[in-house]
């Protein structure tokens, strides 16, 4: 468990082997979500947001192929 400090502008300086742990780099963007007796970080968007078409027929499949489009949601 590492301490540090609020500044005066509300900034707060995580510890490297948290930052270094997550990937996380200069620029990263976060979520703060308040839990009650504290607050939870989250990065911002972890994966960029994928449509259905983009990532259909990306794993494999044994079978006869299926039309998926025929299910889709509209």
């Amino acid at each position: 468990m590492e301490v540090t400090h609020l500044s005066s502008a509300g900034h707060v300086i995580l510890p490297k082997n948290s930052r270094v742990a997550r990937q996380w780099k200069a620029g990263q963007e976060l979520i703060a979500i308040d839990v009650g007796d504290g607050i939870l970080l989250k990065p911002k968007n972890p994966f960029p947001a994928t449509t259905l078409e983009q990532v259909a027929g990306c794993l494999k499949y044994q079978g006869t192929p299926k039309n998926w489009k025929r299910w889709k949601l509209k």
